[in-house]
C-alpha cells in the first residue's frame, strides 16, 4: 500500500471527512483490520483564509509547496490537497515534488464521464466558481461544460461556506438556499452538480435533491485509495 500524504486543515472539518472516508474505503476494499497508511500535514486555516481574501496567492503557493515537500520527506508516495480552492496552485505544488499529486478535478471528471454527462453545475468558494483553474481543467482536459450560479447566488454559496460550514455550523435555512441554487443550475441545463468545496457535503446530501451530485470529498478520497492500493 502506498502512503497517502494529505495537505489538510482547510478546514479541519472536511479533513476529518477525508480521513474517515479513506480509512473506510481501505477497510471495505481490503477487509479485516486494514486501515490506510497516510500522513497528514494540517495547516492553520485562519492564516490561509486571510491570505486568500487578501489575494496573496504567491504566499499561499509557498505554504502549499512547503506542506507537500514535508510530506514527501516524511515518506508519502502520493499527495492529495484536501480542498478544492487550493488546487489553484496545484501545478506549482506538483512541479516542486518528486511524487504524484492527484488532482481533485481529474477525479471528479472521471465520475462525471462514467455517467456520460456533458454539462454540469459547479458550487464552491467564489475563487473556485469565478476563476478558471478548476472550470478550465474540466473544460480543456475533460471536455465537460461547466456552468456556475449568478453573482448573487455565488455570494450566498461562498458566505455559507466561510461563515458557517468551515465553523462546523449546519443550518436548515442554508440547506434550503443551496437546494434552490442547485435547482436553478439544473433548469439552466446542468445534468449534475459538483459540490466543489469539501465542506458542502456536510450540508447537502444526495437525498436532499433529485439532481445527481458529485461529492468531491468522497470522490477524491476514494480516488486516492484506488491509487494507493492498485
Amino acid at each position: 500500500m502506498k502512503k497517502i500524504g494529505l495537505i489538510g486543515g482547510m478546514s479541519w472539518e472536511s479533513s476529518l471527512e477525508y480521513y474517515r472516508i479513506i480509512n473506510e474505503t481501505v477497510k471495505q476494499k481490503l477487509g479485516g483490520l486494514h486501515s490506510a497508511e497516510c500522513i497528514m500535514y494540517s495547516v492553520d486555516f485562519d492564516e490561509i483564509e486571510k491570505l486568500q481574501h487578501q489575494g496573496k496567492w504567491e504566499d499561499l503557493t509557498k505554504i502549499m509547496i512547503d506542506c507537500a515537500q514535508r510530506l514527501e520527506k516524511a515518506g508519502a508516495n502520493v499527495i492529495i490537497i484536501c480542498t478544492n480552492t487550493m488546487h489553484k496552485m496545484a501545478g506549482e505544488v506538483e512541479s516542486s515534488i518528486n511524487i504524484p499529486l492527484l488532482h481533485i478535478a481529474d477525479a471528479t471528471a472521471e465520475k462525471i464521464k462514467e455517467k456520460s454527462f456533458k454539462k454540469v453545475g459547479l458550487l464552491g468558494t467564489k475563487f473556485t466558481m469565478e476563476e478558471d483553474f478548476y472550470k478550465g481543467r474540466l473544460i480543456e482536459k475533460h471536455d465537460i461544460e461547466v456552468i456556475v450560479p449568478n453573482s448573487e447566488e455565488m455570494q450566498i454559496v461562498n458566505d455559507i461556506i466561510f461563515d458557517e460550514l468551515c465553523l462546523g455550523i449546519i443550518k436548515e435555512t442554508s440547506k434550503e438556499q443551496y437546494k434552490k441554487i442547485i435547482l436553478n443550475l439544473a433548469e439552466k441545463g446542468a445534468e449534475g452538480v459538483i459540490l466543489g468545496c469539501t465542506e458542502i457535503p456536510l450540508l447537502i446530501k444526495q437525498e436532499d435533491v433529485e439532481v445527481p451530485l458529485f461529492d468531491t470529498t468522497k470522490i477524491h478520497a476514494e480516488f486516492a485509495v484506488d491509487y494507493a492500493i492498485k
